[in-house]
């Protein structure tokens, strides 16, 4: 058997565009009535988006040096990559006068990629509007990418 090569690292344009495509995807389905799927895109949308926040703190070619911060960024933690995005403590400031966005992130940072194994209960169409209302995440995440 020939040895696989690795797939490209994902570059800051790469989970820009991802970001951008999940939540499309996530509208759509959430209109469909795919409540499970809208749930997962929506939240899978904002990882994306918190890690094209990551990369752009990043230089080209440069290895983290920090091994225990190289393998943090490869999480599925919103509120971790909030953290190591350096957006939390601006997060917190916005939503003291913007309350709109304190809902929305209280809706979004609950997300897990485990639910892409849950069947019911997750609500795909709250959670969609969280990501792309006018003070959603995804929305306030772009000002930061």
């Amino acid at each position: 058997m020939a040895p696989t090569t690795p797939p490209p690292r994902k570059t800051r344009k790469d989970f820009q565009r991802l970001a951008e495509i999940r939540a499309k995807e996530a509208a759509t389905l959430a209109k469909t009535g795919n409540q499970q799927g809208a749930y997962y895109l929506a939240g899978f949308s904002i990882e994306c988006a918190l890690k094209a926040c990551i990369a752009k703190k990043t230089r080209r070619h440069d290895f983290p040096a920090d091994k225990d911060y190289a393998t943090k960024v490869y999480t599925h933690n919103l509120d971790q990559l909030l953290k190591l995005a350096h957006l939390e403590a601006q997060l917190y400031e916005d939503m003291k006068t913007r309350p709109q966005l304190a809902n929305n992130w209280n809706i979004v940072r609950d997300w897990n990629v485990g639910c892409r194994y849950e069947s019911s209960g997750l609500g795909g169409k709250e959670m969609t509007l969280a990501v792309n209302s006018p003070d959603g995440l995804l929305q306030w995440i772009k000002l930061h990418w």
